[in-house]
């Protein structure tokens, strides 16, 4: 048999090779049995240097053509195979749109946030609208226009964390008052939550904390409006059975003043407190916040009339009220971000 004989026969194997392969692994068997590094047809090519020069024309352009022949072949038929691989795969994965997705792992509200929620929700179903302001505040908005000028020892109090340029962090949500004060006439009904920052940090407070700070003024406002509203959000946030007193207190931008407390709602609270409540301690009472009548003052710097209007104003901590609402130990627990901690809420 002639190298040319030799090279036809081959080629005429690799096609009927590649006619009877049944998969794409198959074709690749194929590929490397007549086109790999130990194939007949490379084994000829190599052969080529040792012919002479008019086989050599022969033998290679023969051998070339073989090639070609069997890679075109190989070619079309892997691109079928595959295609008819793919449907098939495609028919055996499909997927059933109809049946339920994998269920996401569902997170809960931040306790903190639950109060937030549960007061704002409460004074928007009363009428008033939600005002914000900045966290970072000048010296006037956070003190000087709630009548705290400098030197009054109400700045130390607040443990600020100041700022350059006369900025603090805000002490409280109080400057949003002023702001929406300063902004519209009268009347002026609005609640303010917010983020405020103090250089504290044990059980009870945290250098960054959260409020709630609210503000009506209109005509003929008075400490009874004030009370009942208060009641009211009480019962909203503790339940139907809560009381509430309020005690004389101080605040620099309120007069009078006064502070709120909320019956214990372990032991019941008032006259049948339990002595050994590990809540409010035997005293049946928790203390919930300030409150009080708006200073004329501070109405009279945001340009209102002392004479013909009035209001009140009042600012609690939703960490606190958490706290309590949910028997929470330490305030610090809020902001720790253990989710064994959160997924109890």
């Amino acid at each position: 048999m002639t190298t040319a004989d030799r090279i036809e026969t081959l080629k005429t194997e690799a096609l009927d090779a590649v006619h009877e392969a049944g998969s794409t692994s198959d074709l690749e068997d194929v590929r490397v049995r007549y086109l790999g590094r130990a194939s007949g047809l490379v084994e000829i090519k190599k052969s080529i240097g040792s012919l002479s020069d008019e086989e050599k024309k022969v033998v290679g352009k023969s051998s070339n053509r073989a090639t070609r022949e069997i890679e075109a072949a190989l070619l079309d038929k892997t691109a079928r195979l595959a295609a008819e691989e793919r449907e098939a795969r495609l028919r055996a994965e499909s997927v059933d749109v109809t049946l339920p997705g994998v269920p996401f792992p569902k997170g809960s509200l931040h306790p903190t946030q639950r109060i937030i929620d549960d007061v704002v929700d409460f004074f928007i179903g009363l009428g008033y609208s939600v005002a914000e302001g900045p966290e970072v505040e000048t010296d006037y908005y956070n003190f000087t226009a709630l009548g705290i000028p400098p030197g009054h020892p109400a700045r130390s109090m607040q443990d600020t964390f100041f700022l350059d340029d006369g900025l603090v962090m805000r002490t409280h949500t109080s400057p949003v008052q002023v702001r929406t004060m300063l902004s519209k006439e009268p009347p002026v009904y609005v609640v303010c939550p917010g983020r405020t920052y103090r250089r504290d940090s044990d059980p009870t407070h945290t250098p960054m904390f959260n409020q709630i700070e609210g503000l009506a003024v209109d005509r003929g406002i008075t400490l009874a409006h004030l009370k009942g509203t208060l009641a009211a959000m009480a019962r909203r946030v503790f339940g139907n059975e809560v009381e509430i007193r309020l005690r004389p207190s101080y605040f620099q931008f309120t007069e009078p003043s006064v502070e709120m407390d909320v019956s214990c709602f372990l032991c019941g609270g008032g006259r049948d407190a339990d002595p050994e409540c590990k809540v409010c301690k035997g005293a049946g009472w928790l203390e919930m916040g300030g409150a009080g009548m708006v200073d004329p003052d501070v109405l009279g710097n945001v340009g209102y009339d002392p004479e013909e209007f009035t209001g009140f104003a009042f600012g609690f901590g939703p960490d606190r009220m958490a706290m309590v609402k949910y028997g929470i130990p330490d305030l610090r627990m809020f902001f720790e971000g253990d989710l064994r901690f959160l997924k109890q809420f």
